[in-house]
């Protein structure tokens, strides 16, 4: 994907960004990429890792709002804002 086309961080799913941030590390690693081009790939790779942790940890406070029964059984969940 060239620049022009590349999808802003902040609209991509945790799935997208994960394999984009996989292509960017195995372009990184392969050693192939010109200085000028490394170096934004390493930014863009960045921007994609701060990106799955920002929907990791929202996805874990959402886990952590389920609510359980004694039995420990999902009973619904609280809101995230409460």
């Amino acid at each position: 994907m060239s620049e022009a086309q590349e999808v802003p961080v902040t609209e991509l799913s945790f799935e997208a960004a994960m394999a984009e941030l996989e292509r960017v590390v195995g372009r990184l690693e392969g050693g192939e990429v010109p200085l000028a081009d490394s170096i934004r790939l390493y930014e863009r790779g960045d921007a994609l890792r701060r990106r799955c942790e920002e929907l990791l940890k929202e996805a874990e406070a959402k886990v952590e709002q389920i609510t359980t029964d004694a039995d420990g059984r999902p009973t619904g969940v609280t809101p995230l804002d409460e």
